[in-house]
Parts: C-alpha cells; sequence; structure tokens
C-alpha cells in the first residue's frame, strides 16, 4: 500500500515552462514539508509508502500524470 501525494499543476499558456516544470525546488520543498506535517497527525498514513505524483495539465487541455514525479531526496 502506499499514500499518494498529486500537486495539479495548469497553465493557459506555455511562456513559463508549462505546468509540470512549475514544480520546482521551491514547490518540492514545500510539499515534502506538508506530507512530513500530514504523517505526523496521522499516524495510521506514517506507515505507509509516500509516492509524490504531478498532474500536469498544459496549455493544450491534455493532461500528463507523472508517477514519481520526485522523492524527498531533493
Amino acid at each position: 500500500d502506499a499514500l499518494v501525494l498529486v500537486e495539479v499543476r495548469a497553465r493557459s499558456r506555455g511562456d513559463y515552462g508549462g505546468a509540470a516544470a512549475s514544480v520546482g525546488p521551491h514547490k518540492r520543498a514545500r510539499l515534502i514539508h506538508a506530507a512530513g506535517l500530514y504523517l505526523a497527525s496521522h499516524p495510521a498514513a506514517a506507515r505507509l509508502a509516500v509516492r509524490f505524483d504531478v498532474l500536469a495539465i498544459e496549455a493544450d487541455g491534455v493532461p500528463n500524470w507523472i508517477r514519481n514525479a520526485f522523492d524527498t531526496d531533493g
């Protein structure tokens, strides 16, 4: 079993690298921090493996689900 945490990002234009590119180092650090707070307050969930996915919806409207988009190692 795994706890899958999904960040959903959408972009109406690709001028700044697109939706997937918007999950940079600072955003990843914030998501990892939030996950740590959640796991600390939910002991049952803390026993599960954690996976970070990104659902990126680009300007063309096509969704791109990125499994294991990043891990806690950076």
